[in-house]
């Protein structure tokens, strides 16, 4: 099955994240299928970019999306995920 979900780079207490598609099951390192964007919450204001069409195509594919990316984009990007699984 595959997820839509965070990838943790950066260094220690510098955390940013990678928006990616990959394997559910696979090491947080592990191949990543695609990058859809990333989120970076240590600046101010914190910075968020996703491509949306990409994003829309992989869930209507049957891509199962974890929370912290579901919450994100509904609270940065203010488009339903739920419209795109029909």
């Amino acid at each position: 099955m595959v997820v839509v979900r965070l990838q943790r780079r950066g260094t220690k207490k510098k955390p940013h994240h990678r928006i990616v598609v990959m394997e559910r099951g696979q090491a947080q390192g592990a191949r990543v299928l695609e990058t859809l964007g990333f989120y970076d919450p240590s600046r101010n204001p914190a910075a968020f970019s996703v491509d949306e069409s990409r994003l829309v195509h992989w869930v209507s594919t049957g891509a199962q999306v974890s929370e912290a990316v579901a919450h994100l984009v509904k609270r940065f990007k203010k488009i339903s995920l739920a419209a795109a699984k029909s």
